[in-house]
């Protein structure tokens, strides 16, 4: 690792843990978080959660778990750039998408709808509990008992009313303050990796065209440059070489562009970071191109036609398992049904938020269909 920024978060300074625990003795306390995680059922769950394409249609398509993997990567290469602490910014990255329903965007949008009456659903809450409460691998205590910086990192959006029940971890956003340089980092790396592997999986599955994307500056002009370069070059080759340009450009800029609100702002130390304005970002001119791509993909991807069918029957999956559960607690395995009735939503949200995309609809078959 490089040699840490006065202002990057130290794993020596951590502001602790939820429980009083003894240092590790052969690991920093971010490694041991990610390390945590990494042996948590939840990462394993990612593996057959929806990125953008249901996990039965195709293998080679993006999962949640492999989505993770991709940030935690690009997350790296920023912090060595920008002398921030590696290891934090990895576990923030493997974490931030362990609260995600099945079926993604849809499965999530569809639970907060069904929970709007108890408090709602949000995925970056979810992650947060199942770090927090979920996971129950030790002795001692529920969750992973993780740091605060990466508690911290892996809520990136919080409702006001939903901050003021978290303590420590939610005071940022009563307070209007920044989270640390590498939860930022790690948000930015999120959505680097999901827009240009969205572009090579919406082209993998023929749900959007080289023509169209050629109506986007940040492909057109990465993709002019690779065939200028190697004129020959068609198929696969062309597509991976066009993205990997294009994460190139995005990543050197953010470096870029950082290091200039970085100078210019001066931080001294991480507490002087939560105050400032955000330091890490694109500079105008690439985020404008950021946008113009997330856009494209918002239109003619995310809400192609065929996208759309899937979401549908998803939406209707978690709705009926829901209602489902809901008005017959005595569906539920006798794990998710609590002493206290109160709970009895979120029990249920947790539960189904807890599924793989093949699993709820299994479950769903189980429910009603006769033959099951």
């Amino acid at each position: 690792m490089t040699e840490l920024a006065p202002y990057a978060s130290n794993p020596a300074l951590t502001k602790g843990r939820v429980h009083d625990e003894p240092a590790p003795a052969t690991r920093n306390h971010f490694q041991r978080d990610r390390d945590r995680i990494i042996h948590s059922g939840a990462f394993r769950r990612l593996e057959y959660k929806t990125q953008v394409f249901i996990n039965h249609e195709g293998d080679l398509f993006r999962t949640r778990l492999t989505h993770s993997l991709e940030v935690a990567q690009i997350g790296r290469a920023i912090a060595r750039n920008l002398h921030l602490h590696e290891d934090l910014i990895e576990a923030i990255a493997l974490a931030h998408d362990l609260g995600h329903t099945p079926f993604g965007h849809a499965g999530q949008d569809q639970l907060n709808e069904c929970m709007r009456e108890f408090g709602g659903f949000e995925h970056n809450l979810q992650s947060l509990r199942v770090v927090d409460h979920l996971e129950l691998r030790y002795a001692e205590f529920d969750g992973l008992n993780l740091t605060f910086e990466v508690r911290e990192g892996i809520l990136k959006h919080c409702s006001l009313p939903n901050a003021r029940l978290l303590g420590d971890v939610g005071e940022r956003f009563l307070n209007k303050q920044q989270p640390s340089l590498e939860a930022q980092v790690a948000n930015l790396a999120d959505e680097i990796a999901y827009n240009n592997h969205d572009v090579d999986d919406g082209l993998r599955s023929g749900l959007i065209t080289m023509e169209q994307l050629a109506e986007v500056r940040l492909f057109a002009e990465q993709f002019s440059l690779v065939q200028g370069q190697y004129p020959a070059l068609t198929g696969r080759r062309l597509i991976h070489e066009t993205v990997r340009r294009m994460i190139h450009i995005l990543v050197t800029d953010l470096c870029e562009q950082s290091r200039k609100n970085i100078a210019a702002h001066a931080p001294k130390t991480i507490e002087d970071v939560r105050t400032l304005p955000p330091l890490i970002s694109f500079s105008p001119a690439i985020d404008e191109q950021q946008l113009e791509l997330k856009r494209f993909l918002r239109t003619n991807l995310y809400r192609h036609y065929r996208v759309n069918r899937m979401t549908s029957k998803a939406k209707r999956i978690i709705a009926e398992l829901f209602n489902a559960f809901i008005n017959d607690p005595g569906l539920l395995p006798d794990d998710y049904r609590p002493s206290n009735p109160d709970m009895q939503p979120r029990v249920i949200a947790d539960y189904i938020a807890g599924m793989t995309d093949r699993y709820a609809i299994r479950e769903h078959q189980r429910l009603f269909s006769i033959a099951e």
